[in-house]
């Protein structure tokens, strides 16, 4: 049996079990998580329907068919032509179904449009269900995770060895992204880098400001690879440290060291969290903190779980997130170390290996 048609069973035991009487997927990943398929973003919808028993159809534009490789998964195609109402189409499959779980990302046009043709029907989100299937990744899964992070970590080596001042830090991302893309990644999906001042801001988009010396540089970037993704934050310094930097990243590198070597199966998500949260804060620094630990990571560079306060999920094997607690002082300089990690039978990978202190930079 195929990974695919393995995970189609799988959503429609956790339907049953829900009292779900169908599934409908459109655009994001929840779709190619369960049949290998990732719909283009148009205009014209393509949706897949699975109910609780039986095959799924994947209702798609004809000019869309051809992408589909529905072999060994209990699935079929329906194209609908352009003169065509692929609303009409998906009612009709779905049939007396009444509890239908639709995909988070589907357009609201489509959604609209199938309440209204539907309106004796509930719908409500997927996430709940596709996320409890997707947090879990197979062996294979991590190795393509791992191949990833080892392309970013490579990229890190290499940009250590460039000079920093005098180019902008739209310059930088440049050059980051280039040799990403040739180091194996299919795609560049974000690129930081926040010199300065702008390090303050977590998710600064590089601009056109010069870097120079005595500047902390944050930066963050990531892609995809083999269909998984990669996410890693590194610090360079220009010459010389600014002000009260060095004592605030010790503070910082000891927070994410202890907050991986807290993961193993059985602890919260929101553990984690508290981890790396009470060090920082009582280095003095608590308020500087604005953002999560972490994030989940696999098809998605964001997805669940959620290393957060209120989060108290239990960690399981193969869960797979980033730890980046972050230090950010206005007007003056940021800081932030990310690494991809994941969660072993007895404890925890770091995914990604180069080195976490910051490196000095001309």
């Amino acid at each position: 049996m195929s990974r695919f048609a393995t995970r189609i069973l799988a959503a429609q035991g956790e339907m049953s079990a829900a009292g779900i009487d169908a599934l409908c997927l459109s655009v994001g990943s929840d779709l190619p998580y369960l049949t290998g398929y990732r719909a283009m973003e148009l205009e014209r919808m393509t949706m897949f329907v699975l109910h609780a028993e039986g095959d799924g159809t994947i209702v798609v534009p004809t000019l869309e068919a051809p992408r589909i490789d529905a072999e060994g998964i209990p699935i079929s195609v329906m194209a609908w032509e352009e003169d065509e109402d692929p609303i009409t189409i998906v009612d009709r499959l779905l049939g007396d179904a009444t509890n239908v779980m639709m995909g988070d990302e589907t357009w609201a046009r489509f959604l609209i449009d199938l309440q209204r043709v539907g309106r004796g029907r509930l719908f409500v989100k997927a996430s709940g269900l596709m996320a409890n299937l997707r947090m879990v990744k197979a062996p294979d899964e991590i190795a393509l995770l791992r191949d990833a992070a080892a392309t970013v970590d490579g990229v890190v080596e290499q940009i250590s060895e460039l000079r920093f001042s005098g180019f902008t830090e739209r310059e930088l991302a440049r050059d980051i992204t280039e040799r990403t893309l040739a180091g194996g990644h299919d795609t560049m999906d974000f690129w930081i880098v926040a010199s300065g001042p702008n390090g303050a801001s977590p998710h600064h988009e590089p601009g056109d400001r010069v870097i120079q010396h005595g500047d902390a540089v944050v930066v963050d970037f990531g892609g995809h690879q083999g269909g998984y993704a990669s996410d890693t934050t590194r610090m360079f310094v220009v010459a010389e440290p600014p002000d009260g930097f060095d004592v605030a990243f010790d503070v910082l590198l000891a927070a994410q060291r202890a907050a991986v070597d807290h993961v193993r199966p059985g602890v919260t998500a929101e553990s984690v969290d508290a981890v790396a949260r009470s060090i920082i804060a009582d280095g003095g620094y608590g308020d500087l903190f604005v953002h999560r630990t972490g994030h989940g990571i696999g098809l998605d560079g964001h997805e669940h779980p959620y290393l957060i306060a209120g989060n108290d999920m239990i960690l399981r094997e193969g869960m797979a997130f980033s730890i980046e607690p972050g230090i950010y002082t206005p007007g003056h300089w940021g800081m932030r170390i990310e690494d991809i990690v994941a969660v072993t039978s007895d404890g925890v990978e770091r995914l990604n290996t180069a080195p976490r202190l910051y490196r000095t930079v001309a």
